[in-house]
């Protein structure tokens, strides 16, 4: 069965170079155009496409609420974003308007070919050039939402707690790293301090959970 496919942009020279590329596939059928979100919104409730690749900026309607309208009453449809914006505001906001994945204009044929067959089973695709703008930001958004065991403890401080919680003594410890024992009582006090915990069971599951060890 072929994945039929529907194009919404607004410039008609994009639309014919993208179809020209996947019409070039076996497997993939191009079944309708739009100019703008609302002519989108029309060509899915007339034809039930699998899949729309999507301009973001688009007249009358632009693609990020044809987008939001389009996978609130037809989730069945599944939408790539294309743009010519790598900008990490467009990527966030197609994303969470429900597309499934993210173009730039300027992206390889290969790559959109490949940007369909992902979509189409089920995970997310993002443009390779625009895939560090979305993990920097969201390693940013972590650190602003949530301390971790690497903000709060000391490079020592870690050591000792990873070897608290792999079971090694007091002593054992203090000769591993070359410490007096009174200084590894001294550092595990202020690990319990600084992450509030009261035992080594709590230590422990802190640990595994910021992946300071596995315990395996």
């Amino acid at each position: 069965m072929k994945i039929k496919i529907a194009l919404a942009d607004d410039h008609s020279i994009v639309r014919k170079g993208i179809r020209s590329l996947l019409e070039n596939e076996s497997d993939i059928e191009v079944i309708g155009e739009a100019g703008n979100g609302y002519e989108a919104i029309e060509l899915v409730k007339k034809h039930s496409p699998n899949l729309i690749i999507m301009d973001i900026s688009m007249p009358d309607l632009n693609g990020m609420e044809a987008t939001r309208m389009i996978t609130g009453e037809h989730p069945g449809t599944y939408i790539i974003a294309l743009s010519m914006h790598h900008d990490k505001r467009f990527i966030a906001n197609m994303l969470e308007s429900g597309a499934k994945g993210f173009l730039l204009k300027d992206c390889a044929a290969e790559e959109l070919i490949e940007a369909v067959r992902t979509v189409m089973s089920g995970k997310t695709f993002l443009s390779k050039s625009i895939t560090d703008v979305v993990v920097g930001d969201y390693v940013e958004q972590l650190r602003k939402k949530e301390q971790t065991l690497y903000q709060i403890l000391s490079p020592r401080e870690r050591e000792v707690l990873q070897l608290l919680v792999e079971g090694k003594t007091t002593k054992e410890i203090a000769a591993q790293l070359f410490l007096s024992v009174k200084t590894v009582e001294t550092h595990r006090q202020q690990i319990m301090t600084k992450l509030g915990t009261h035992s080594i069971a709590e230590l422990t599951k802190l640990a595994i959970r910021e992946g300071l060890t596995s315990l395996e």
